[in-house]
Order: C-alpha cells, then structure tokens, then sequence
C-alpha cells in the first residue's frame, strides 16, 4: 500500500446503481495503482453484463419519472448546485485525480474547475435554447419538439478523467436523458465523487448511474445494450472503430472523439517566442497524454535550426516530479502499460530521426511511470512518430520550405483533430486553416475553448460533434410539428368511376 494515502478513501470503489453503492453481481474485482510508484492502493468493482443491465434498468425506470418532464429552469438551478458543489470541493478533487492519474497538482486544479464551468454552461445553455419556427403567413405554421433520448451510455478516457466525464454528463442531464457512466479502468477514482455530489443537488436516484469496470466487459455491454439509444465515447481510434461496429445493428446515435497527431505549424513569420511557449505547452502539458496536442511541430526552414535549439532546450528544463508538488511541470504517465508504450515508441524514434532532448526516465525517479520530456528532429513524414499517436511528453519537429509543403505534412495523417497555426499574415492564416484537414484550428493561439463552438475531429478522429447547440442536437430527438390554418382540401381518392358497371 502506497504511503500519503489520500484522506477519507472508501475501503472500495463501487457501482452506484439506482441511488445505492452495490458491488458486482459476481463479486468481480480489480486493482486500481498509483502511477507515481505503480502500487496498488484499492480495488475497484469490475462490471459485468449483469452489472451493467441493472444500471440500464433503474436509468430506465428513472426516465419514466420526474426528470425528463422537469421544466428547462428546474433542472438548470439543480445543474448549478452541482456546479456549486464541484467548486466547493475543488481542492480535493484535483488531489483525487493527480493521485489517480499522475496529473500535476496545479493542471488537475484547472481541470476541476472547468468541470464546474462545463455544468454552468449547459445549466445556462438548456434555459437560453429556443427550437425553430417555421411559417408560411396565412397557410401553416411549423414548430419543433425537442424530446430526450432516453438512457445515455458514456464511456470515458482517463486522462482528465473528472473534467471529461463532465463533459457528458453535463449535457446529457441537462436535457432531461438518464445517464450510465463507465469510466475508464485506469483511472475510477474521482468517478465515484459524483454519486454524492448529484445526490446533495437533487438528482432524483437511478437518473445517474456508475458501472466500473473494463471495455472489454463492462463498456461492451452498455454498447450492445438494446435500450440504451446513444453512446458517446471517448477514447482511441481503435477502440471506436470497434464500438462503431458493435452498436451499428442496434442503430445507435454515435458520438465518438478519438485519437488525434495535431500539427503546430510555425511559419518564419510569427512571433516565435509566443510560438515557443504555446508549442511546449501543448505538447508537454496534462504529461502529454491529451487528444489536442500538437505533438508534431512543423516549422519553416529559414527559422528551424534555431527553433529547434530554442525547443530542445526548454523541453531539457521542464520540471519533472511528484504530481503532488506545485513545482512540477509533468508528472507521472498513468499507467505502467501506457508508460512501456510511450518508451516503445521512443526507441523507434532513434532509429527514425536526431534526438535532441529527453527519451530517458529522469534519475531522481526510479519508481513509477516517468519520462523525460522527448523531442526528436528532422522528422521524415513516413516515420511512425510522424504518423501514429503516442499521448505522451513525445514531439516531432519537421522542417517545411513552402507552404504548399507545410500544408502537405499537416494533412498527411489518418488523423484529423486539432490544429495550430503561427503566423502574422493573416490573410495565409485564415485560408491555411480552411485547408487543413481537421475539426478545430487555432490561429496564434494555444487551445482557448469557447465552449459553444463544436468539439470534434474528421478522417480517423472522430464521428460527430459536441459542444454548444450540437451537444444539444445529439442528446435529443427533434420532432416537427405542421398546422394548417386553413382548409387544406386532399386529393379525392377512392371515390371511384360512377359511370363503371362492371365491377370484375
């Protein structure tokens, strides 16, 4: 058992069905680790199908009760409690989720925090809605319903586990659905704070519901759950690859943000010292283990040399170190599974490109999942660290001479995510990033959401989009409704030929 154990631990982590914490039907459980010495310190219940069919069945029973009929201001003054209550305990979140994630302290804070705001949007946004209305003066008018779905099924990742898992459960509540949530098994320990946060602000039981538990077991049951209407998922492109064909004979609605080989593209242009900040950030922030990263840098070749100096030497000042000391700049990847895949991936790197900082575990951390932040340069388009997704503190640096060429590399990926764009031409900016094969671009900027704009990728990225009205759209049935307003005669049929007697 790992020392400085978090306060008030349970001696278990457990389902939350139908308002009432409940092991696993067959008693199924897992170890859950600290990343930053990889020891055990609690076990979790490991969902099964009859698990999960339970937790269908009370989000179910619970549809049929208040929560879907609430008025839109009744159920935003019970979302702002719970943004109220994530606020209150905001602190001891963010130690929860470094504790379980390996997160530095200060980066779990912010995203506790935005958790808090991502209900404050939705809260807001399900009030401030208005459906369409459609006339033709005199004749018709047409008008659009808006109905919940039913019982959501979320499956989420494990980085910024809280923050994501927000992000679902925010709109899906908001506009009236049940909700089954199974969090990723690396990470279920800030899961399992949301029972009693939504508890206190006023969630009628069953209407949220939590399965522990493995993809494999639990997350492909509530996929192939028949009444269960709608999954969204984030996580590897894999992996909804696989949940795209397992919910496709039940018809499901789909939302899926998967994997993602963002290009920062660096003209010689832009200002380079804001570059260098935005690019080392968004590369090595959250330990690199975030979808948006821009973890290839594509920079023109009148100021690469110089900028890949400037970068390796930052990357070699970056503070490594306990997740819990506010010092610390990346922390512990989160698992020693996901922690061997990123080193397998720093040894293809040396034998693909000029390693020019990091690729080593730091001396001063012989235990748990660490690695020195890792920039290889002279970065060939075919080598695997170009193309495939590593989620770690692992960048490539590739030189460009043209822009045509720049916009080549960027699109030259399964992927299609996020993109970042640094340049003072504002003119090539906004046509470069109508160019660029991705769902989100940001122009001399580093990942500023406005949470009303859609969030999602193309090409291997994703299917669909969240965010603002879209989250809206996909967590609703939309009906249209005609009335005539005055006498719309139809065409006559059946009435016969009355001059016909011969009736054979």
């Amino acid at each position: 058992m790992p020392d400085n154990l978090p306060d008030n631990l349970p001696d278990q982590l457990r389902h939350f069905i139908d308002g009432v914490f409940t092991d696993s039907v067959g008693g199924e459980t897992f170890d859950v680790i600290n990343p930053a010495t990889n020891a055990s310190y609690i076990r979790a219940a490991s969902g099964q199908k009859a698990d999960v069919d339970l937790a269908v069945d009370a989000a179910r029973r619970a549809f049929g009760g208040p929560w879907p009929t609430m008025t839109a201001r009744a159920r935003s003054r019970v979302l702002h409690r719970v943004a109220d209550l994530i606020e209150g305990q905001d602190r001891r979140l963010a130690e929860l989720e470094t504790w379980d994630t390996g997160l530095p302290i200060t980066q779990a804070l912010g995203q506790a925090r935005r958790a808090a705001e991502n209900f404050r949007f939705f809260a807001d946004l399900v009030v401030a809605q208005r459906d369409d209305t459609y006339k033709v003066p005199g004749r018709q008018v047409s008008y659009v319903n808006r109905k919940p779905k039913g019982v959501a099924g979320l499956i989420t990742p494990w980085n910024t586990p809280f923050m994501l898992e927000s992000w679902k459960l925010a709109p899906a509540l908001a506009t009236g659905n049940t909700v089954v949530l199974k969090p990723a098994e690396f990470t279920p320990l800030s899961a399992s704070l949301w029972a009693e946060i939504f508890r206190e602000a006023g969630i009628p039981d069953g209407v949220f519901n939590l399965v522990n538990g493995f993809g494999e077991t639990a997350g492909d049951a509530l996929v192939k759950h028949p009444d269960v209407p709608l999954i969204s998922f984030t996580g590897e492109s894999r992996t909804g690859k696989l949940i795209f064909a397992n919910a496709a004979p039940y018809l499901k609605g789909l939302s899926m943000e998967l994997g993602g080989k963002s290009p920062a593209v660096v003209f010689a242009d832009a200002d380079l010292d804001a570059a260098l900040d935005a690019t080392v950030f968004g590369v090595f922030s959250l330990n690199g283990e975030r979808c948006t990263a821009g973890s290839r840098v594509l920079v023109e070749r009148a100021v690469y040399d110089d900028f890949v100096e400037r970068f390796a030497g930052r990357a070699r000042r970056v503070i490594v170190g306990d997740p819990h000391d506010p010092a610390t700049e990346v922390g512990a990847l989160v698992h020693p599974e996901h922690g061997e895949k990123v080193f397998g991936y720093v040894e293809v790197g040396r034998g693909e490109a000029r390693l020019v900082a990091g690729g080593d575990r730091p001396e001063s951390l012989p235990d748990g999942n660490y690695i020195n932040p890792t920039v290889f340069a002279d970065v060939k388009p075919e080598a695997r660290i170009f193309q495939e997704e590593i989620f770690g503190p692992v960048v490539a640096i590739t030189p460009f001479d043209s822009e045509e060429e720049a916009l080549a590399l960027a699109n030259g990926v399964t992927y299609g995510l996020a993109a970042y764009v640094w340049t003072n031409d504002l003119k090539r900016a906004h046509a470069f990033a109508q160019s660029l094969e991705v769902g989100m671009v940001w122009l001399n900027s580093n990942n500023v959401r406005d949470l009303r704009t859609p969030f999602g990728g193309v090409k291997a990225s994703g299917l669909g989009h969240e965010g603002g009205y879209r989250s809206i759209d996909f967590y609703t049935d939309q009906q249209a409704v005609h009335i005539a307003l005055h006498d719309t005669p139809s065409p006559r049929f059946g009435q016969g030929d009355s001059r016909r007697t011969d009736h054979r």
